[in-house]
């Protein structure tokens, strides 16, 4: 069983980055704004597999981003509102600090069950709280880009922490829009990467997963959702074939999903940004335009 109190190695950052990232926990205190520390650290922390990153992920709920990205301001850091519907960032020369309310897909919204399930932890020597390991699965789950496959993390999460996981939280976490199907794939995945260990998911979850798949199976999809896509949920670039020339509808928008034309757009288009073309490119050759 892995060392699951383990942080990552400090040796890896600067005293001058460490310190950055200690005064955006400070300040986030100071300020009242309630936060939680997210990415290599909270997996680290249950996995304890280490990840040399030189980004330090803070998750807030909604209500309080704007607050977050202000006390940062105000302390000389310069900030912005990356994607509206999920993300901003807080810079202090080239290191920085991203401040999470969501998912780029709009699933994994920060609520006050990630606060009520925190894990008290020291962070670079800094008391505060870590994303619990259930929130982390159930955001991770649902990334499956052409560049970025979390499949390994959440299988990693898994083994290091099922017998102690609240399964009946994590499996409310899936239930909406078929994401228990996302979930029942990663735990049909945990039993073929780990065949020894397969019995570390409790049956009863199993069960309930298959149970549902059976269901469903037995009654075709309704008419509203035979034309429905959501694999835009899993990722934001290569599915686009399937809304723009298909005739599919997008998961991700409103009122299915949550979120709007506009944000859409712009999260479409960092795909570009971040390499990921192939799509967008035949897209536009066939004259069709990509941020609809």
């Amino acid at each position: 069983m892995a060392n699951q109190t383990s942080s990552p190695p400090q040796n890896v950052l600067s005293e001058e980055t460490r310190e950055i990232y200690r005064d955006a926990m400070r300040t986030f205190d100071e300020a009242g704004v309630p936060f939680l520390v997210g990415g290599a650290y909270a997996y680290a922390r249950y996995t304890g597999i280490e990840r040399h990153t030189k980004d330090f992920d803070v998750f807030v709920r909604p209500g309080d981003f704007e607050s977050a990205l202000g006390a940062l301001a105000r302390k000389g850091w310069k900030t912005e509102v990356t994607f509206p519907h999920w993300l901003g960032k807080g810079y202090r020369g080239e290191d920085f600090v991203d401040i999470i309310f969501s998912s780029g897909n709009g699933v994994a919204r920060v609520d006050e069950e990630w606060f009520e399930n925190a894990v008290a932890e020291e962070v670079l020597g800094y008391p505060t709280r870590l994303i619990p390991a259930e929130e982390m699965i159930w955001s991770k789950s649902f990334i499956m880009e052409r560049e970025r496959f979390d499949g390994a993390d959440v299988a990693h999460v898994l083994h290091a922490r099922a017998r102690e996981l609240d399964w009946d939280r994590l499996l409310r976490r899936f239930e909406p829009n078929g994401g228990w199907r996302v979930l029942l794939a990663h735990l049909t995945l945990f039993g073929y990467i780990y065949p020894g260990d397969a019995a570390l998911i409790p049956t009863r979850v199993i069960d309930t997963l298959n149970d549902r798949l059976r269901h469903e199976t037995d009654h075709p999809a309704s008419e509203a959702k035979s034309r429905l896509c959501r694999g835009t949920v899993l990722s934001r670039s290569q599915y686009l074939i399937d809304t723009h020339l298909w005739g599919y509808e997008d998961a991700r928008l409103r009122p299915v999903g949550s979120m709007t034309p506009e944000e859409l757009e712009l999260w479409t288009e960092s795909a570009a940004k971040d390499g990921d073309t192939s799509q967008l490119e035949m897209i536009e050759k066939m004259g069709t335009p990509a941020g609809r």
